[in-house]
């Protein structure tokens, strides 16, 4: 009995691994959020497939383990890396009565590793990956781990940056990082990622403040180090140094 947990990259097909790729052929039952599930559905038209909507990740993972009890080899899937802000936590949390189940988590592109990629290298150096989504973590330690990363001169990477009732917190984060950093420090966001109407803009700290985003949308914010150069977003190592 098994369950794949498998990060499916940003989104598209040609950016799931081929290790990822071989599992979900391999599998009978593939589960999954529905729009990742519509993501991948023409990809395996033969396969079974399991979805459930936002927020019901649990019942989600009963039906994988019930699948997986069943005999099926099940692939659970999410978008990305199934352990950055996936599924691949809560898979091993639900299936902990079940050792009879081999959980096995196949790594995917995260979004700040692809979303890097497209604005050039803004994560050279060392960057903090925080999520805006109060869903789960409380609003106020989240402010303290923007503040935290900020005094620090992290180079910064937010995850579900709005949503509709979330929509001035992309906002409130800039103000905070902005007690510590200077306005004219490099940023950028991508949209999209490796998905249909993928973009990309720099521009500075004080800008990004001002900007509409979604949760497609991922940010980037510089440190102190971080240049503009050609339109794409910089932050040096210091191999240079070395010259």
């Amino acid at each position: 009995m098994k369950v794949y947990v498998v990060g499916l990259g940003p989104g598209g097909a040609e950016q799931i691994t081929p290790k990822a790729l071989r599992v979900l052929k391999e599998c009978d039952v593939i589960a999954g959020y529905t729009v990742y599930i519509d993501l991948i559905k023409d990809i395996f038209p033969e396969k079974k497939f399991l979805s459930t909507p936002m927020k019901k990740e649990a019942e989600r993972c009963r039906l994988a383990i019930d699948r997986a009890l069943e005999g099926f080899t099940v692939a659970m899937v999410s978008s990305g890396d199934a352990g950055v802000y996936g599924m691949a936590g809560i898979m091993l949390e639900m299936a902990q009565a079940h050792p009879e189940i081999v959980i096995e988590v196949i790594p995917g592109i995260t979004a700040a590793c692809s979303g890097g990629a497209v604005l050039g290298a803004p994560l050279t150096h060392d960057f903090a990956v925080i999520s805006l989504s109060d869903l789960l973590t409380p609003w106020e330690k989240i402010e303290r781990r923007l503040a935290a990363a900020a005094q620090a001169d992290f180079v910064i990477c937010l995850y579900n940056p709005s949503s509709k009732k979330r929509s001035d917190y992309l906002m409130k984060a800039c103000e905070i990082i902005m007690r510590y950093q200077k306005a004219d420090l490099p940023a950028g966001i991508v949209k999209n990622i490796g998905r249909h109407g993928e973009e990309y803009h720099v521009m500075t700290l004080a800008e990004l403040k001002k900007q509409k985003v979604d949760m497609f949308t991922t940010v980037f914010i510089g440190n102190s180090q971080t240049k503009i150069i050609n339109n794409k977003m910089v932050t040096p190592r210091g191999y240079t140094n070395y010259e």
